[in-house]
């Protein structure tokens, strides 16, 4: 059974994100220094996210990736967020993450996801029959539930790794199909609200109108991500931001490169932001001083209800980028204690 503590949790999604100038090897090593230091902050996990064949992206191993991070640190949780099952088989899945989970007792998350995480040509790379498992995704999850249970002890085909190991599965979602599923499943649900914005009210009441209790959760748990840039100043954070604004351009030219150093916030880049479908895709990003992002985001915990936010900080500096992270831990300290004394 997940645990549920009062307040609101703040966690991590990390992308691995290989800035200009810096190799692969430093990148990692990056995302582990910040693991570290977010796991002092007080954030609850940190999860990392399968993406293949992009420049930009040190995270394609994911499971590997995992392994490092949760073995060094002490207590943050580590998980996806996610593996693409579709791309996997189900055993396979469940003999690493048991593997992890045996590692690295009640630490390890597993969220899953349908969607391919690259382009079409490298998904049927990856795996050539990916849309009969995207078809069967229900079923997957449901092989992968009974390889972790100590009920398939008597099954031909085990993972022996995973049977009766802790590791909670959480559903990702881009749109409402996986409300449907985490709902009649009864497991939590994570929203990429990142990048994905226009169903992720509508996806929500349908996880919560729907949700049925079970052995993993009695109630429904709803995660979001945003993305969430903090500086000293509006100026400073704005200038933060342009590296990601020129990420979104490279992914809708096709154009794809690393992360690019920031910049003044130009006016063709102010353009750019204005064009609808950026408007759309980047409409949950909280950028600026303290004060401006605790205010967006008491709003968007306000309206949204959810019981963790995820935040995404894609900073081209990786000291601006652990800085950043400090000040949200602070805004989210300070959010918790007025709720506390409301209550």
């Amino acid at each position: 059974m997940i645990n549920i503590v009062r307040g609101i949790k703040y966690s991590v999604l990390d992308l691995a994100l290989i800035s200009e100038g810096d190799t692969t090897a430093e990148t990692l090593q990056n995302s582990l220094v910040l693991a570290q230091k977010v796991e002092g902050f007080g954030y609850h996990r940190f999860w990392l996210a399968e993406h293949h064949n992009s420049i930009s992206i040190a995270s394609s191993a994911t499971s590997v990736l995992i392994g490092y991070i949760a073995g060094g640190t002490k207590k943050i949780r580590v998980g996806s967020g996610g593996i693409m099952l579709p791309n996997h088989s189900p055993l396979i899945v469940a003999e690493q993450f048991g593997t992890l989970g045996n590692l690295y007792p009640n630490r390890i998350d597993l969220g899953l996801g349908r969607a391919p995480g690259t382009d079409q040509e490298t998904a049927f790379e990856i795996r050539s029959d990916r849309m009969n498992s995207v078809h069967k995704f229900p079923e997957e999850i449901q092989k992968i539930q009974q390889y972790f249970s100590n009920n398939n002890a008597a099954a031909r085909i085990r993972a022996n790794v995973a049977e009766g190991i802790n590791v909670p599965i959480y559903i990702l979602g881009s749109s409402t199909d996986s409300a449907h599923l985490a709902a009649k499943k009864g497991l939590p649900y994570a929203f990429a609200s990142h990048f994905a914005t226009t169903q992720l009210f509508e996806a929500l009441e349908i996880y919560r109108n729907e949700f049925q209790p079970s052995e993993f959760l009695d109630q429904p748990y709803v995660m979001a991500a945003t993305n969430v840039i903090v500086a000293d100043t509006d100026k400073e954070a704005r200038r933060f931001f342009t590296s990601l604004i020129r990420g979104v351009i490279g992914i809708l030219t096709g154009n794809r490169n690393f992360l690019q150093p920031p910049s003044e916030m130009t006016p063709d880049l102010i353009d750019f932001m204005k064009h609808p479908a950026v408007e759309q895709m980047l409409k949950y990003s909280f950028v600026g001083n303290k004060d401006r992002v605790r205010d967006k985001m008491e709003e968007f915990l306000a309206q949204t209800k959810i019981d963790e936010i995820i935040a995404v900080t894609n900073i081209y500096d990786a000291q601006d980028r652990v800085k950043s992270y400090h000040l949200f831990s602070g805004i989210m300290n300070e959010i918790n204690g007025k709720r506390s004394t409301c209550n």
